[in-house]
């Protein structure tokens, strides 16, 4: 599939994941992958409340431009971490139809059984 072919947030992906093992002098992406996980995490933690202020003072210019600064991060978290978007589809294609309060009930069972706590 060429880079043509994928939708907007598969297409940010290809170009952050192509990044990896880049010259961090000459991109910020591949600055970020040196910084490590923890820094990108950060990254994105940030942007998730630089996101959530905005929707707080409904600015929509403020939340368009801080949505495709998380996604960003988000896309540059992926790809660090080796997932690949078409899991993250499968997982909401799975939940798709699925009462958000039963899927929600179904993981804190599912963490309770992991962790011995039933």
């Amino acid at each position: 599939m060429s880079k043509d072919d994928l939708g907007g947030l598969d297409r940010l992906f290809a170009t952050v994941a192509a990044r990896k093992g880049g010259d961090p002098a000459q991109s910020y992406t591949a600055k970020l992958y040196t910084k490590g996980s923890a820094k990108i995490a950060q990254k994105v933690g940030e942007e998730a409340v630089e996101l959530a202020i905005a929707a707080a003072l409904e600015d929509r210019d403020e939340i368009i431009s801080e949505s495709a600064d998380l996604l960003y991060h988000l896309s540059v978290l992926w790809a660090n971490a080796d997932v690949d978007p078409a899991d993250i589809y499968a997982k909401l294609e799975a939940r798709e139809g699925q009462s958000g309060l039963a899927e929600k009930a179904a993981r804190k069972n599912d963490g309770e059984k992991k962790n011995g706590l039933r």
